[in-house]
């Protein structure tokens, strides 16, 4: 599944950080089945690259597995070895979109000033991630339309189910939501019919535009 596609139709892309031990496949499933065909899994989480191995190979062709909290180009040797299929950074890195481009991988580079977000643009991001999108909030990406009104934004950091609707009507094409919706709570006895409801009503947000 071509990840950038993947994010747009979902209008989410999700965060995994944390290790989620036997559950992890589990989470992933509830995810997919809701919707959600975008994940990311952060490199500083506890066996990153192995986490990302075992729900690229269960979920491959219905959902695109990237990697996040990608910080250099050898976070991303890792996570493509591991068989993530896009890139998520929380800054820009020259060699790290160099690599990306190299590699024909989608990369999504992290920005806040319009000076950043025109520069990761410009070097090649597949989308600029908005970061961190609070507590600047949604007038903030609304004010960045204006002179930006062709760059797909993916405002994220401080994403929750109740204001991810704002960020949309802002102007963001998709949001990055992580521990607000994949957090500690999915390892409690009744945590994954928690996941399960939890993402019905993001998914229900999101789809009132």
């Amino acid at each position: 599944m071509e990840p950038i596609q993947a994010i747009r139709e979902s209008r989410a892309l999700i965060i995994i950080r944390g290790d989620f031990g036997d559950r992890l496949e589990n989470i992933t499933r509830i995810l997919v089945e809701e919707g959600f065909m975008a994940i990311e899994v952060a490199m500083n989480s506890p066996h990153a690259s192995e986490q990302i191995t075992r729900i690229a190979q269960v979920f491959k062709g219905r959902a695109a597995i990237g990697a996040g909290t990608v910080l250099s180009v050898e976070d991303a040797r890792r996570a493509l070895e591991a068989g993530a299929c896009f890139i998520v950074s929380p800054h820009i890195d020259e060699s790290l979109l160099a690599f990306c481009r190299e590699n024909r991988i989608p990369a999504i580079p992290g920005a806040f000033t319009p000076s950043e977000i025109w520069r990761a643009w410009q070097r090649g991001g597949a989308m600029v991630k908005i970061f961190p999108a609070m507590p600047a909030g949604p007038e903030y990406l609304r004010n960045l339309r204006g002179p930006f009104p062709d760059i797909p934004f993916l405002p994220t950091g401080g994403i929750t189910i109740e204001n991810a609707v704002a960020f949309l009507r802002a102007g963001a094409i998709a949001v990055g939501i992580g521990s607000a919706l994949v957090g500690p709570y999915v390892m409690a006895p009744e945590g994954l019919t928690q996941l399960r409801e939890a993402c019905r009503r993001l998914s229900r947000s999101l789809r009132e535009l």
